[in-house]
Order: C-alpha cells, then structure tokens, then sequence
C-alpha cells in the first residue's frame, strides 16, 4: 500500500478504536487552554489538570494573571516541572495578551507564536481546539513514535514529522488525527510497552513486525 492508503486506513480505523478522542487537557476557553498547553511541556496533561483549577480560579483571565507577581504564579504551578521558567512564560504571555490582544488569544500561528513560552505545537493546539481552525497536526512525542512505526514518515524532527503527515492527511482531519494518534500512543502503541497484539493497526505498521520480533527474541535469550 501506498502511505497515502495506509494513512486513509488509520484514519478510519482509529475513529472507530477511539470516538471519543479529544484534547485531554482540561480547559473551558482559549485563554485556559492556552495556559494548559504550555505548561503540559514536559509534563503530562493529568498533572497540569491537578494544578490548573486552583491556577484558574485564581487567575481567571489574562488581566489578573499579568497583574501577578511571580513568586504568586510559582506557588500556584510549583508541582509542574520546570515551573520557575514556566511561571515566567505564564507572566510574559498573559501581558502580551493584554498589551497587544486586548485581553484575547489570537487566531494566527504567528501572533501565537509571538508570546512568551508558545511554539508551533502550541499554537496549532490552541487553534485546533479552541478555534477549529486546523493549521497544523500537532505532533507530540506520541505521533512522533507512532507515525514513524506505522511507516508515515522517517523524519525524527517534529516539524519535519508535521510536513510528512499534513501531505497524508486531509486539513479538515488535521486536529482530530492528532488527538486519535495520541490515544494510540497512550492506550495501546505506549512508549515501553506496546500492545501490537491487541493492536488493530498490527496489519498496517511495518513497526509491529520489528517490535514483535524483537520481543520474541528477548523471551528466548532469557530462557
């Protein structure tokens, strides 16, 4: 099959294995849902969930958190990592929010990626669920290790990964393709453990072989 087939086929078979599948990180508008992302760097999205309420209510909007001092912001997401340099990030974006949107997130990658602490990762996350507008396939470090066993892309750098996969995928599967690889990579296809047996992509993705084969020669050499 051609990448472009077997990439049709995952999209379908993935919608069917995960309908739910949605942006994990908890938020009730773009200003939360920005703030989430950026602190998820490096972090997994159940911890950021744990401190975003009490963050949140705190600091509801962008005027209230740029108003804060930076010892408040490092005691409200002290048990993220690298929460001193993320507290800064947090600073400079909620005043460039309001020094330069008026208090709202914008809408372009650009002006996204012109606040402190926000990439292209970033902003497409915004912007695909905050929006829908698909600019971009998020690609974290479980559609990177999925698309690369699944035999979508050779690329190692993110970018690279983003370019290969938005010639697979058709805009408007952009954000919605994103989420279902993450669920893959976090319920089945998982980083140390990979269930290729009970995967339903097992048929399609060149990994599964070199994986299963791998695993089975493990088992022998510990008899």
């Amino acid at each position: 099959m051609k990448k472009i087939e077997v990439a049709a086929a995952v999209y379908q078979r993935l919608k069917k294995i995960y309908p739910d599948a949605h942006c994990e990180l908890n938020h009730s508008n773009a200003f939360e849902l920005l703030i989430a992302t950026i602190l998820s760097a490096q972090c997994t999205d159940a911890r950021v969930n744990m401190v975003t309420p009490g963050l949140f209510q705190r600091f509801p909007n962008p005027e209230a958190l740029a108003n804060a001092s930076l010892e408040e912001v490092e005691e409200a997401i002290k048990s993220i990592n690298f929460f001193r340099n993320k507290s800064k990030s947090l600073l400079g974006c909620a005043q460039k929010l309001v020094l330069n949107h008026k208090g709202q997130v914008p809408k372009t990658v650009e002006e996204l990626s012109d606040l402190p602490g926000v990439g292209r990762k970033t902003a497409n996350v915004v912007l695909g669920n905050a929006f829908n507008i698909n600019t971009g396939i998020v690609v974290d470090t479980h559609v990177k290790r999925t698309t690369h066993l699944l035999g979508l892309t050779k690329q190692t750098d993110p970018e690279k990964v983003e370019i290969d996969l938005m010639k697979l995928f058709p805009n408007e599967a952009w954000t919605e393709i994103s989420h279902l690889l993450i669920f893959l990579g976090r319920r089945t296809c998982i980083a140390r453990r990979p269930q290729c047996d009970l995967c339903l992509l097992k048929d399609l993705c060149p990994g599964s072989k070199k994986l299963t084969k791998a695993h089975l020669k493990s088992r022998q050499n510990t008899k």
